[in-house]
């Protein structure tokens, strides 16, 4: 039956970040009113000032706050709010929570707790889909007294082992032959229990370089449900997805209608309602096959608004409060082309690790944030932030370390991927080290811009996760920090000496200026400069960079760090920024960005790690040891696994030798940089 028609006034985020700021936007231009909840650690992040009103859940991890489904309940009622909406993460796809929310009288913007329930469960969804005649992959459910062993060979390998509740790509585990089974099974577990609270996990048919592709798809109470068209969303890294566009470059009229009524088949056979997302599977050869359903709405929905003009957090409420699908939602054929990236703080080129610390800044120019969908609701630049920080922000280690979602649109395809690529680019984000630098190089590379993408993609492709400046373009940009650097020599003069040098600066052939830089990739960079007889003398490393010249007006160095130069080495003249903050040199050029943290001139025992330290690389907890002291380890092989912003990160032996001290147990919480093992090498 059609849901009743209600009025919906004042509505609370039981979320945080962007996706709190994105509903907030939506309801401020739909004239509702808005309430946020925060944690103790998001007590100043931009979201809770966006809200017409804001309740603090206290705590700090997610378990003490956001998961809190009493507290968010009892925030609704004490601020007045009449509905509840979800976001995404958290109690997003939590059927007693959506259950609790309509007991207490209030609103649920999301689909019935029966459809969230249906679809929790993986390995339910897919025997539904098979009723449904929707296409599925070979698979079996792991469970209690379950012959992993047997179950694997009739499926054959390669496969894949998977969490049945959540998604994000927590508890997934890919299984290249029998050996590597049962530790697979093992570490898929604890990671489900740790994420979803349930640790039941199923196997399936790993499908060779298949394209992911989704479908979003609403449904009313009144018998509508329809598909918005496809976004492609193959380019991924630990199975979650880093670059999604619409429509996909390789789904032409025929396939995307039958995918379309495959996605509305498969939301009908569970009476669902509000904003969903089916995802497959596609093969090279055009077959599709379900892989799941997000009951809630998906991180990637700006592409699907971009080119298709609707604004789909609107039509969740419009939906929620009992209305019918507007006609243009009935009836849409995508205009353009959209590509959103998901800009995280994250070290690629250290295997995608996530980072830590505050954002000295955050400037994407002439972009727009959330804005409402219209003409690909971009601006007149192209390009939309959806942003849940901002210069100062702390990117902590206990929420998902997404700094924001860009998205360009633009008539082709090309022209999407370059807007996107020269924003990001441009863009000022200096602070923990993140994949920016990372996602201009998969936008610029030609098998992208060929439409050539696949799950496959990064394995393929090596070199996209290096920093886009590279080893001599790094050298140039330690050279423009030690440069741009205001030494505070006692009695020096206040004007430089020489047009263009910084305040400070030795006019002593003899005694060069000495600056030293570690990269984000641990490698060290020493820098020389003086002025000689023929001029600016530099070197990095102990290598001469050739003529090297200071040109243009005189380097400033504003209140907040900031410096400009123009540095001209090997006859080549480049503008370089610099922005010192908190003992790190941001550095962007043309050659793009690098994060320098500045070392001590003269470090003392302790400023540096024994070698063979086995080190925390971020605040965490150690969730499993696979070493005992006393032991003897390989360079390389697995010690401890540490669990920090929602996932697992194994650590591994830097050195080979005897573990001679171990100095945590499992459980324990640790610090970044804690030492939390020895090894000796003598041994």
């Amino acid at each position: 039956m059609p849901a009743e028609p209600t009025q919906i006034t004042k509505v609370l985020v039981a979320n945080r970040g962007e996706i709190a700021r994105r509903v907030f936007s939506a309801c401020r231009r739909m004239g509702i009113g808005t309430v946020a909840v925060y944690s103790e650690p998001d007590a100043g992040a931009p979201f809770v000032h966006d809200a017409d009103e804001a309740v603090p859940l206290g705590g700090t991890a997610a378990a003490d706050s956001y998961l809190r489904a009493d507290a968010l309940i009892d925030a609704a009622s004490r601020t007045g709010a009449d509905a509840v909406h979800p976001g995404y993460g958290f109690l997003a796809e939590n059927a007693e929570f959506a259950r609790a929310v309509g007991e207490a009288g209030l609103v649920w913007i999301g689909p019935p707790p029966e459809a969230i329930e249906a679809m929790g469960s993986k390995v339910r969804a897919r025997a539904m889909m098979e009723q449904a005649d929707v296409p599925v992959l070979p698979g079996a459910e792991l469970g209690a007294g379950s012959d992993s062993a047997a179950e694997a060979e009739g499926i054959g390998f390669p496969l894949l082992v998977k969490a049945s509740a959540g998604g994000g790509g927590k508890g997934m585990r890919t299984v290249a032959d029998a050996g590597d089974l049962a530790a697979a099974v093992e570490g898929a577990e604890r990671e489900a229990e740790s994420a979803f609270g349930d640790a039941t996990v199923f196997l399936e048919r790993l499908l060779e370089r298949p394209r992911h592709v989704e479908i979003q798809v609403f449904a009313d109470s009144h018998g509508n449900t329809v598909s918005l068209g496809e976004r492609e969303c193959s380019i991924q890294r630990r199975h979650q997805k880093v670059v999604e566009e619409a429509p996909s470059p390789v789904v032409d009229p025929e396939l995307r209608e039958r995918m379309g009524a495959a996605a509305v088949a498969a939301a009908e056979a569970v009476s669902y309602v509000g904003a969903g997302t089916v995802e497959f599977l596609l093969g090279p050869d055009g077959e599709f096959f379900f892989l799941e359903m997000n009951t809630r709405l998906q991180v990637e929905h700006p592409v699907t608004e971009m080119v298709t003009g609707l604004d789909l957090v609107r039509l969740q409420l419009l939906i929620a409060a009992g209305g019918e699908l507007p006609a243009e939602a009935r009836s849409v054929t995508p205009q353009g082309h959209a590509v959103e990236v998901r800009l995280y703080a994250e070290d690629a080129a250290a295997d995608f690790l996530p980072q830590t610390g505050v954002l000295a800044d955050f400037d994407f120019g002439a972009a727009v944030e959330f804005a409402p969908p219209g003409d690909g609701g971009e601006g007149e630049s192209g390009v939309r932030v959806d942003s849940g920080v901002g210069p100062g922000s702390e990117i902590s280690p206990h929420y998902d370390p997404m700094l924001a979602k860009v998205i360009a649109w633009a008539p082709t395809r090309e022209e999407a991927a370059a807007r996107l690529a020269t924003a990001l680019a441009d863009a000022e984000v200096p602070g923990p080290v993140n994949n920016r630098d990372f996602l201009v190089r998969v936008l610029r590379h030609p098998a992208f811009i060929a439409g050539e993408t696949d799950t496959g993609f990064l394995g393929r492709h090596e070199g996209l996760a290096e920093p886009l400046a590279g080893p001599e373009a790094e050298r140039l940009h330690a050279a423009a920090a030690a440069l741009a650097s205001r030494d505070e020599i006692p009695g020096a003069d206040e004007r430089a000496p020489l047009e263009g040098a910084p305040r400070g600066w030795r006019n002593n052939p003899g005694v060069p200026q000495r600056r030293s830089y570690e990269s984000a990739g641990g490698r060290e960079l020493s820098v020389e400069y003086r002025l000689g007889r023929e001029g600016l003398e530099l070197s990095v490393g102990g290598e001469a960079l050739e003529g090297p010249a200071l040109a243009g007006e005189p380097i400033t160095t504003g209140e907040d760090g900031r410096g400009h130069l123009d540095l001209e080495v090997a006859g080549v003249l480049r503008s370089i920024t610099v922005l010192r903050s908190g003992g790190w040199a941001y550095v962007s050029s043309a050659l793009g960005h690098s994060s320098l943290r500045e070392l001590p001139r003269y470090p003392s025992d302790e400023d540096a790690a024994a070698e063979g330290a086995l080190v925390a690389p971020m605040p965490g907890k150690v969730i499993k040891l696979l070493a005992a002291e006393g032991d003897r380890v390989e360079s390389g092989s697995p010690v401890a696994v540490l669990e920090a912003m929602k996932m697992e990160h194994e650590l591994t032996a830097p050195v080979a030798g005897a573990l001679t001290e171990l100095r945590v147990g499992e459980g324990d919480q640790v610090e970044a940089g804690a030492i939390l093992g020895v090894i000796d090498e003598s041994d």
